[in-house]
C-alpha cells in the first residue's frame, strides 16, 4: 500500500463483527482446553500447561531460540512469548503455533520491553 492509501477515510482493515466472532470462537477453544483446570485463557497457564499446549515445531524453536539468545529473554519471557503465541494461533483457528505465531510473539514481547524498560 501507498502512503495515498493508508492516509485516506477508507476502512481497510478486518470488520468489527469479523474480529468479534474470530475472539469469541479463541475463547471457546481456550474455554474447552481448560475446562478441567480452573481457569479459562492462555495467561493462566503454568509451566507445566506451557509444556503440554504449546509444542513448537523446529522452525518455531529455531526463531524463539535465536530471540533466547540473540534478545537475553528471561525464562519468564519465553513462557509469555509461548502463551501469547497460543493465543495468535487460537486466534487464527490453528490447533498448532505456527512459525509466524512465535515470530509475531516475539515482536510483541520486543515492543514491550522497549516501552517499558
Amino acid at each position: 500500500m501507498d502512503f495515498r492509501e493508508l492516509s485516506s477515510n477508507t476502512n481497510i482493515g478486518e470488520a468489527s463483527e469479523v474480529i468479534r466472532h474470530r475472539v469469541i470462537a479463541a475463547r471457546g477453544i481456550q474455554h474447552e482446553r481448560f475446562r478441567r483446570s480452573g481457569h479459562s485463557t492462555n495467561s493462566a497457564m503454568n509451566s507445566r500447561q506451557v509444556r503440554q499446549h504449546c509444542q513448537l515445531d523446529a522452525e518455531a524453536t529455531g526463531y524463539l531460540e535465536q530471540a533466547m539468545e540473540e534478545m537475553s529473554f528471561s525464562a519468564r519471557a519465553h513462557d509469555r512469548i509461548h502463551k501469547v503465541a497460543r493465543t495468535l494461533a487460537d486466534l487464527a483457528g490453528s490447533t498448532h503455533i505456527r512459525p509466524q505465531d512465535i515470530l509475531e510473539a516475539i515482536q510483541y514481547r520486543s515492543l514491550d520491553r522497549k516501552l517499558f524498560s
